[in-house]
């Protein structure tokens, strides 16, 4: 959500920071903007709308510089225009600063500086108020034209910890100050910041992936650093002013790993790529000899595994539906009661929860902010709190007790799809490693070790059904909706579908347990309104049967997902049949959800919308 890149070296500032911007358009904007120095003048350049819409206004007039700070904004506060863009500036226009997160604040502290008169606001937003705030304890700590350099830097970097000392919110921030050459500043608190190190050269960004062609070290910054950077060299620090601890990692992808190469859209390549990442997702984790998943990660011993008597699986989102099918996978597998919780509702009520809870915070980027609250709040109340997510960098990933990697390599696409599946893929990995800790013989072990090493060779014979899928878009592409159904495993699948075709096409589309459809939904049942139902080969498959023809009875267009033998028992009633591999009922999820996936991302692409950057969506969730 939003993108910050700031640069200090001896390279022209605008071409890499527009080139940073552009590698994080998949995080959702609204409105870009640039501040580079050039020489004694801030030359800002910013809009509404697109990078490609900045990148003309920069290329009318190129700001000369090699230092700045960018920004793509996600509106939280104000509209989506040319004012409210960052950066924003202080009183004496010669700080500039980028802000990501919120300032819940805000109004107040813009309440006493407008009584002090001298302070005029020309913006809706938040951020305007803490660059205000900065600027105005910076003049007031003695800084002037004589000021020597060096001690305007320490002034600098003072100033920003004494105002957000009395900031209450969130923030990721950079600035640059026209007075203080080849510096900047950044700060974060639950809003990701990193810094990127290079040779005669430094970086800040949101996202790493914004810096990965131009350096593979980097530094994660921690919740309250304050990290003061030059061309050679950084400081962190706390915003109490103690010294920070730090560690320089190496990226683990290549800036070739997050271009699209021959796909047209980033989801269609990470639609293509699962195969991939469920094998990564269970690479090295299962052991044939023991019949059972190794986690090593989860930092849990085998007598407190054993010792776990109810689980909670938060998240948001797809990440919450994830979970929803991991409660059914290791309630079956391990019979440990499991329940699923929405991360910005749990961490907000009072929960009753037992010694014996173990609870797991689900996200991909593993910075998006109720689960990271969740995951907080389940630690502050002594319960052992694990973490599922793909950046092992992530705050999510730091601050709990142990958790599972994902392995799924970068996901640009808003819509998740990949990581997904590797969620779903991880929750039959905990719970073969729970089940096994408990009932399941050896022989049930191995048999669900096959049907996971099974599973990548399955998703590429999945993804072979693309070109039926896209003649099924075209047939449906004048719809206003579509309805989902499915039942037990496949019944979160109903509500990740229908999320996915909210998400890229603006459709209606609503996700339901299968049996719920004569219990209220079936009066929006209608000739041009087509009902989906995820409909396998599996216990319950005469049970969606009944279901079917209770729409078909009124009309409805019915478009089925299914496998083994029931096609043809399905032939003669849905309008449209998709015969997925037939698997164990744990893992057919990951198998009916490709189908879907595509379905979605077909039907934007007959409609016209931008797959990859859908309107007022954000990649990752970093407010509340």
């Amino acid at each position: 959500m939003c993108g910050i890149v700031g640069y200090v070296g001896r390279s022209e500032a605008a071409p890499i920071l527009l080139d940073g911007l552009r590698r994080l358009e998949y995080r959702g904007y609204d409105s870009a903007g640039v501040a580079i120095i050039a020489g004694d003048q801030l030359e800002t350049r910013k809009c509404a709308g697109r990078i490609a819409d900045l990148g003309k206004l920069i290329g009318k007039d190129t700001p000369v510089g090699t230092y700045g700070i960018s920004h793509t904004r996600w509106a939280t506060h104000g509209k989506a225009t040319d004012q409210n863009a960052h950066p924003h500036f202080d009183a004496s226009g010669k700080l500039a600063l980028v802000h990501n997160g919120v300032i819940e604040n805000y109004q107040a502290l813009k309440d006493d500086m407008l009584r002090e008169g001298n302070h005029v606001f020309v913006s809706e937003t938040d951020t305007e108020v803490l660059a205000h705030l900065i600027g105005k304890i910076y003049d007031s700590s003695g800084a002037n034209g004589s000021t020597p350099p060096q001690n305007s830097k320490s002034r600098l970097v003072a100033a920003v910890r004494a105002a957000l000392q009395q900031v209450i919110g969130t923030y990721g921030i950079a600035l640059v100050h026209r007075d203080i050459p080849d510096f900047l500043v950044g700060a974060r608190r639950g809003s990701p910041l990193v810094l990127g190190v290079g040779k005669d050269e430094n970086f800040l960004a949101s996202d790493v992936s914004a810096i990965v062609a131009y350096t593979r070290d980097a530094v994660y910054l921690n919740d309250f650093d304050v990290v003061a950077v030059e061309r050679d060299k950084f400081e962190i620090s706390s915003v109490a002013g103690e010294g920070g601890k730090y560690e320089v990692s190496k990226v683990e992808f290549t800036d070739e790993d997050i271009k699209k190469g021959d796909y047209p859209h980033y989801m269609l390549k990470e639609i293509y790529e699962q195969p991939g990442s469920v094998r990564d997702a269970m690479r090295g984790r299962l052991s044939h000899e023991e019949c059972t998943a190794k986690l090593g990660g989860l930092e849990m011993t085998a007598a407190e595994l054993r010792d776990v008597r109810r689980i909670v699986l938060t998240g948001c989102g797809t990440a919450l539906h994830a979970a929803r099918i991991g409660e059914y996978i290791i309630e079956q597998l391990a019979g440990v009661p499991t329940e699923v919780e929405f991360a910005s509702e749990f961490r907000h009520r009072n929960t009753p929860m037992t010694r014996d809870t173990l609870v797991f915070a689900i996200s991909q980027s593993g910075e998006t902010a109720d689960t990271l609250g969740a995951l907080r709040e389940s630690r502050r109340k002594g319960y052992r709190a694990l973490g599922i997510c793909n950046n092992v960098a992530s705050t999510i990933a730091r601050e709990s007790d142990g958790g599972v990697y994902m392995h799924a390599g970068p996901e640009i696409g808003v819509a998740a799809t990949k990581s997904f599946t590797s969620q779903v893929t991880i929750m039959a990995l905990i719970g073969l490693l729970l089940g096994r800790m408990r009932h399941l013989s050896t022989s049930e072990g191995s048999a669900i070790i096959d049907a996971l090493e099974a599973l990548p060779a399955q998703i590429e014979e999945t993804l072979k059904l693309t070109d039926q899928v896209r003649a099924i878009a075209k047939k449906y592409a004048s719809v206003n909706g579509m309805l989902f159904f499915g039942r037990q495993f496949n019944y979160p699948i109903a509500l990740e579908a229908a999320l996915k075709l909210k998400e890229i096409t603006y459709l209606f589309a609503e996700g339901h347990p299968s049996a719920e459809l004569k219990h209220g939904i079936i009066a929006l049942v209608r000739p041009d309104l087509p009902s989906v139902f995820i409909a396998p080969d599996d216990a319950v498959f005469s049970k969606n049967m009944n279901n079917i023809e209770q729409v078909k009875a009124r009309k409805g267009p019915v478009i089925a997902i299914t496998s083994g033998a029931c096609g043809e028992r399905l032939a003669n009633i849905a309008d449209d049949i998709i015969t997925i591999p037939s698997a164990p009922e744990f893992v057919t999820p990951v198998l009916s959800v490709i189908p879907l996936q595509l379905l979605a991302y077909h039907l934007a692409v007959e409609l016209g919308r931008d797959v990859d950057k859908p309107r007022n969506l954000a990649k990752s969730v970093t407010v509340e």
